[in-house]
């Protein structure tokens, strides 16, 4: 890629679009979007319009048959992930595909043997990018908390409660999760677990309860998740969409004690205490895209130095397993 810049199809035209798009943006001396493929006419037209991508169409196979491209970033529906990522990689093409890989464990991993030698496959997965993630990490990394026993990952909201319109909330930023029965580990806490085996190494599910308190959407949208981790360390997730009192959107809060301090993130706020005192805020906006921005920019990187990805198909493979576990666990690994 040395002295040219990247061509690159976006597949998919959805909310979701307008944060990959800056990402880009951000990175337009070395990369260009020349074409985006959705079937939504209006959808495509709005993106073109907004980022001034000069190709539409209404199929990844027409953009990938027609269009001259060095890599794909597939922001469609997850059902269709594995679909397009075997469209790309029949092109030769290194792809970045929003996480998951493909609705189930076992359809990702088929997925990933299935791959042609030599094909760069990244997963899209974002949340570990944020910054104070990744400053909790090298944190982490110090040693300045010790070794972790102990942590607590919460995030409680009323997404799924009427608001005074009678909207829900999370419905209504992403529609598409009204029908999904697999729904608050599948889509959302998905992010959080990946990130907490990031910052902790490997994690197995011990237990997992998993409750829908909103009867408009089609799978759960409360869980509480036990898992166990290296040195005896115990992890519980405390998710809620479904809150009275909590705002419709909320920050992660996290604490992770250790032997010799703890840490903890609220509100864009992360601190430790212990034998080491420290302190640093984030704009939660900001951080946002950032996270976009920062994972687009280490697929780009990676690609030009030929090094491996963070967020490889394997490592991914690997939160699903821990998703897997959940649906397990919790008596509903039926759930499609």
């Amino acid at each position: 890629m040395s002295g040219t810049r990247l061509r690159v199809g976006l597949i998919g035209a959805g909310w979701v679009t307008q944060y990959h798009l800056r990402g880009w943006a951000a990175l337009a001396d070395r990369v260009e979007i020349v074409a985006i493929a959705d079937p939504s006419e209006t959808a495509r037209a709005t993106r073109m319009r907004e980022f001034g991508i000069p190709a539409g169409f209404a199929s990844a196979q027409e953009m990938l048959d027609t269009c001259a491209l060095d890599a794909v970033d597939i922001a469609a529906p997850r059902a269709a992930h594995a679909e397009m990522v075997r469209l790309a990689a029949g092109k030769g093409l290194a792809i970045l595909c929003q996480k998951p890989l493909a609705p189930t464990l076992a359809e990702a991993r088929q997925m990933v043997a299935d791959l042609p030698p030599g094909i760069r496959l990244m997963v899209h997965e974002n949340w570990r990018f944020r910054a104070y993630y990744r400053e909790a990490a090298a944190w982490l990394r110090a040693g300045d908390i010790g070794t972790p026993f102990a942590a607590r990952l919460a995030l409680v909201t009323s997404g799924t409660l009427p608001d005074a319109q009678g909207h829900l909330p999370a419905v209504e930023r992403q529609p598409f999760i009204r029908h999904e029965r697999r729904m608050l580990v599948s889509e959302i806490l998905i992010h959080h677990l990946d990130t907490l085996r990031m910052l902790l190494g490997p994690l197995e599910v011990a237990s997992c309860t998993l409750a829908r308190i909103c009867p408009d959407i089609a799978g759960e949208d409360t869980a509480i998740i036990q898992l166990n981790g290296a040195h005896g360390l115990s992890v519980q997730v405390f998710a809620c969409l479904a809150a009275h009192g909590h705002p419709p959107a909320a920050a992660d809060r996290l604490e992770i004690l250790g032997t010799q301090g703890a840490l903890t993130l609220d509100n864009g706020v992360l601190s430790l205490a212990g034998t080491t005192q420290r302190r640093a805020d984030f704009d939660l906006a900001a951080t946002y895209q950032g996270s976009y921005d920062a994972t687009i920019a280490h697929f780009v990187a990676r690609l030009d130095e030929g090094a491996p990805f963070e967020t490889s198909p394997e490592d991914n493979l690997e939160t699903l397993l821990v998703v897997e576990d959940c649906y397990r666990l919790a008596g509903r690994e039926d759930m499609r």
